[in-house]
């Protein structure tokens, strides 16, 4: 960003400063018009000698041009001093040009005849082409792109170069005041054109590369100083060829004199408005310098910048008051050396900049609590991950939320951000029209109520206090976008945690997890898995419940089967479904189980010593009889596309129902590749090839009395940890 605070010059008084523009021509030619006029007035009165014509008054001379050369003389120092507190060469290369100019019409105005001195001597008409001369050296190697180690070269030798300036001046003022040698006869017209000439001709080059090189740098980073220096070069360049082609005392003499005041003048009369319009000097002559020392100074106020926006950051923290942030600006204005206009402006700058910060922190906190709102989680834990979000984004700001509970509001104390609320939030009364309106009501004390909902109905309320108080109206409408999604996220956790209430009831937990995370998993179909299937059903139901009435066979299977199927969820099994007073389990479906089968066989033992603690308390209720069995069944879901349910088919199954009423009452019987993979750690009773009812192939049994196993944790959803 560059500002008038960031090059230190005042902005160009032109309704378009783009010089790439279209009116930049238009401009130009303007500009190049009126410096051509004296060109043209000066061949206009050489023309006609008649028109040049002669006022020669010597006092008017001395005074005129001597309070113009001291006047110069100090814009010349003021730009030598900038250039050595900013070391750029380009800058102090500029103050010699305007030393040596300003410096030799002094000796000029010194050597006027009648004041000083008696008569005319060679001073009087040398001083001028010298120092136009010499001032042309300066400003066209000033207009060099030096690189950093060049400039470095060049202020390290400025003491040098201004006291052998200052010294060729006070040389050449002796000589011509005291009427010394060489400077005490004047030259003739014969005598001085040929040098002069030769002077006129390299001077006029050399100011003419010096205006056109700072053109280029104009067209880069316009600003009305660099326009003032290419003025006052061009100026002075056609002062240089008056001063070889006019006679004295004559209006074409006259005429290079007016050049050189406005050269002058010019550059003087654009530090002045800079000057009105800044409050200081320091940072006049900015925009001249070069690149890396605009640079440089673009970075200094960059860091005032981001000094200025902490220190207001600071101040709506710590409450400081208007006279103490006075008094930390102002330091700040003398750390960086910044003029009243442009702490102003960077206060203005830090102001803007520290809005949309914050403005850009509570956008990406809207991004974040959106991206919230698509996680499923738990409410209370959703609910402190969205408030620390939101804190985030509010900054300063305090927090907490409401929630309506029983129709009470209660606030959580880990919903709840920043200081300030043991006092206290909202009244009752402010809670309850934000409630009844569903929009946001202020309250008072840099404080702002605004409501939560699920399904358009009043679920809580999220209280924001800001320090500084008050709120802007973006800043209403961004809190109600940031509620807006809490609210949306709170909706869509009640409605998880209801979905999941009732798929848990009805499917096997690991089912209503797989569906929930991916819906694809509904469609119709399965795959074939090598599963463990365990079958259990109560021998001597249907006798039992001949006997006592339905509510009690009701409250007989919920007893039982609430205490069967804990034992196989703890084993990682899935409950496929009951069948009357059946049970249907799976293992290694749907989550994959190396050991499915000593899970399976663990669950059935389980179950049966689940069962024998009610049977002993209620004489008469039947007993289960349980079935295992491995192999390769159809896993996946069965039915049609109004409804379906999770199953398994295939011989494997079948043959886990078969052995089930091979079981005795209490026992668990398994099948001999059950036995295989358990074997080891197993207990087991053989039972022989058995010939089950509609299997031809005969099948192995064993009855499963115990297990032996190292005793290890197991991770329901995988191996054994």
């Amino acid at each position: 960003m560059r500002s008038e605070a960031a090059t230190g010059a005042a902005p160009v008084d032109v309704p378009d400063a783009d010089p790439t523009s279209r009116g930049a021509p238009v401009r130009l030619f303007i500009w190049a018009f009126h410096v051509a006029l004296p060109l043209l007035g000066l061949w206009l009165l050489l023309q006609r000698p008649q028109l040049d014509m002669t006022w020669e008054h010597h006092p008017a001379h001395f005074w005129l041009v001597l309070s113009v050369a001291m006047v110069n003389v100090a814009l010349g120092l003021r730009m030598s001093e900038a250039a050595r507190r900013r070391s750029d060469a380009r800058l102090f290369l500029v103050s010699l040009a305007f030393l040596a100019s300003a410096g030799f019409l002094f000796l000029h105005a010194l050597a006027t005849p009648g004041v000083l001195l008696s008569g005319p001597n060679a001073g009087f008409v040398v001083a001028t082409p010298v120092g136009l001369f010499i001032a042309s050296v300066f400003a066209a190697a000033s207009s060099i792109s030096f690189t950093p180690r060049g400039s470095a070269v060049v202020m390290r030798y400025q003491a040098v170069a201004r006291g052998g300036l200052l010294l060729l001046l006070l040389t050449w003022a002796v000589a011509s005041l005291l009427d010394l040698p060489l400077l005490h006869t004047p030259p003739s017209a014969q005598e001085a054109h040929g040098p002069f000439a030769g002077l006129a001709i390299t001077g006029v080059i050399l100011y003419v590369v010096a205006a056109v090189r700072y053109y280029l740098l104009y067209r880069r980073r316009p600003a009305v100083m660099l326009i003032s220096v290419i003025t006052a070069f061009v100026l002075l360049g056609e002062a240089m060829i008056a001063v070889v082609m006019s006679r004295n005392w004559h209006a074409a003499w006259w005429e290079w004199h007016l050049l050189m005041a406005a050269g002058f003048g010019f550059v003087a009369y654009s530090a002045y408005v800079q000057y009105q319009r800044e409050g200081a000097a320091r940072g006049l002559f900015n925009s001249i310098t070069l690149e890396q020392t605009v640079r440089r100074i673009d970075e200094e106020y960059a860091t005032a910048l981001e000094a200025l926006t902490s220190a207001m950051h600071r101040q709506e923290d710590a409450g400081w008051t208007e006279a103490e942030m006075a008094l930390i600006i102002s330091g700040l204005a003398r750390r960086f050396g910044l003029t009243e206009g442009q702490v102003g402006i960077l206060g203005r700058a830090a102001e803007a900049l520290a809005h949309e910060r914050d403005q850009i922190r509570r956008l990406d906190a809207l991004v974040a609590v959106g991206n919230e709102t698509r996680v499923i989680v738990r409410e209370p834990e959703l609910l402190r991950r969205m408030v620390a979000r939101i804190a985030e984004g509010l900054g300063r700001d305090s927090l907490r939320v409401g929630l309506l509970v029983d129709g009470r509001m209660t606030f959580p104390a880990d919903l709840s951000t920043g200081d300030g609320w043991g006092a206290g939030g909202a009244s009752d009364s402010t809670i309850d029209r934000a409630l009844s309106s569903l929009r946001s009501v202020p309250a008072g004390d840099g404080l702002l109520v605004l409501p939560l909902t699920v399904k358009d109905r009043p679920a809580g309320v999220v209280e924001v206090r800001r320090p500084a108080g008050g709120f802007a109206e973006r800043d209403h409408s961004l809190l109600a976008s940031l509620v807006s999604q809490l609210s949306i996220a709170l909706e869509n956790a009640r409605l998880y945690d209801q979905i999941d209430v009732l798929f848990r009831q009805y499917i096997s937990p690991d089912v209503a997890t797989a569906l929930l995370a991916d819906p694809s998993q509904a469609a119709l179909g399965g795959a074939v898995v090598e599963v463990s299937a365990l079958f259990a059903d109560l021998r001597g139901f249907t006798t039992f419940a001949e006997r006592v009435s339905p509510q009690e066979v009701v409250a007989m299977l919920n007893r039982y089967f609430g205490l069967a199927a804990p034992c196989v969820l703890d084993q990682g099994g899935t409950v496929v479904q009951f069948i009357g007073d059946a049970l249907l389990a799976l293992f290694n479906a749907p989550a994959r189980q190396p050991d499915h089968a000593l899970r399976a066989a663990r669950a059935g033992l389980a179950m049966q010593r689940a069962i024998d603690s009610v049977v002993a308390d209620n004489a008469g209720w039947p007993r289960f009889r349980i079935g295992i069995n491995t192999g390769p069944a159809v896993v996946g879901n069965i039915g049609s596309l109004q409804m379906r349910s999770f199953n398994a088919t295939g011989d494997a199954i079948n043959v886990a129902a078969r052995l089930e009423s091979v079981a005795q009452p209490g026992q668990v019987v398994i099948g001999g590749q059950t036995g295989a993979a358990i074997r080891d750690v197993a207990d087991l009773v053989p039972l022989g090839d058995l010939q089950v009812k509609g299997r031809r192939d005969l099948v192995t049994a064993y009855v499963l009395t115990g297990l032996h196993e190292r005793a290890e944790p197991v991770d329901p959803t995988g191996t054994p940890a």
